[in-house]
């Protein structure tokens, strides 16, 4: 199995640079993410703050990956596990502070919920939008995270980054490259802080802003359930979900995974699917709506680590094609 491939001795801990931090080995994935399957990771770091990311990362072999995770709201965590290191950014890098009358420096674990209550409080409009997105700020910067019209390059001015090499450097807006659900951030590089901007407004009106937005979310969501978010970007000219209904997906089951009947854009995890389930499910839903439409869906849903045997490895390839 994959998860057992993965497995270190533990006597290869004394390789890696000392840390102040947690750095747990094989250490279960599937409690951190949304939809609450999936296998190891090989190593999860739990930095204590910049400086022990920046040094584990500096003195850390090249060649191990590194992957950060956020809430794991948008992610499918594959059976067979994560190779190399999964950096997960705790509570020392979750604090919002105030810069100025419209601006906040947001850590890179701060909740989107956090980040938007912060601005409702200190009268910062226009980040309202991030109160319906279940991430936190590094993920939100690496992915242009955006809901209800808004998105995440609206509203940053720069970021702090850790790269795989453990250098510190600020990134401005435009040099991340942004587009629909995508940047040029480096694979393997951490975002640590984000610097957000807003307008002025009154803590009253954000606050009424905030609650349509959550009242949307709970009408037309799937929030109860073990799901991912969206699972497809919105193809030019077209709506994913109305694409993944008119191919007749709604409701549509592959073992212990189901497309939502209530948002046909979301998976769901009915209890006891593996992340194979969830993946292959979405493939198939793929293949229909372009035997259907002829239009090909793109995952927005990230889908990391590895299949758990040449089995699973041949469904989810077989669906592909």
């Amino acid at each position: 199995m994959g998860s057992a491939r993965l497995t270190l001795a533990s006597s290869l801990r004394s390789s890696f640079p000392s840390v102040r931090g947690t750095l747990k080995a094989d250490a279960p994935l599937a409690p951190l993410v949304w939809f609450k399957a999936g296998g190891t990771a090989q190593w999860l770091f739990e930095p204590r703050d910049i400086d022990d990311l920046s040094d584990f990362l500096s003195g850390l072999d090249p060649a191990i990956p590194v992957m950060a995770l956020g809430l794991g709201s948008n992610l499918i965590v594959r059976d067979g596990g994560v190779p190399g290191v999964v950096v997960r950014l705790g509570k020392p890098f979750a604090k919002v502070e105030r810069v100025d009358a419209t601006t906040l420096r947001c850590g890179g674990g701060a909740s989107g919920i956090l980040v938007s209550s912060t601005a409702r409080d200190a009268g910062i409009a226009g980040l309202e939008f991030l109160r319906s997105i279940p991430g936190t700020v590094g993920g939100f910067v690496r992915m242009n995270g955006g809901a209800y019209g808004r998105e995440t390059c609206d509203i940053l001015i720069e970021c702090d980054v850790v790269l795989r090499s453990g250098e510190r450097i600020t990134l401005p807006l435009d040099a991340l490259g942004y587009t629909y659900r995508h940047s040029t951030l480096p694979e393997g590089a951490v975002v640590v802080s984000a610097l957000f901007r807003g307008v002025p407004g009154e803590p009253v009106a954000i606050q009424a802003e905030m609650d349509r937005i959550a009242a949307a979310r709970e009408e037309s969501q799937p929030l109860r359930s073990k799901t991912g978010g969206s699972t497809f970007k919105n193809p030019a000219g077209h709506k994913a979900w109305a694409l993944v209904d008119e191919a007749g997906c709604r409701g549509l089951k592959l073992g212990g995974a189901q497309v939502s009947e209530k948002h046909t854009n979301f998976l769901l995890n009915l209890g006891e699917a593996t992340s194979t389930d969830i993946e292959a499910l979405g493939e198939e839903v793929r293949r229909r709506v372009r035997e259907k439409s002829g239009i090909e869906l793109e995952w927005e849903i990230q889908r990391v680590g590895l299949l758990a045997d040449a089995a699973d490895k041949e469904k989810i390839v077989g669906l592909q094609k």
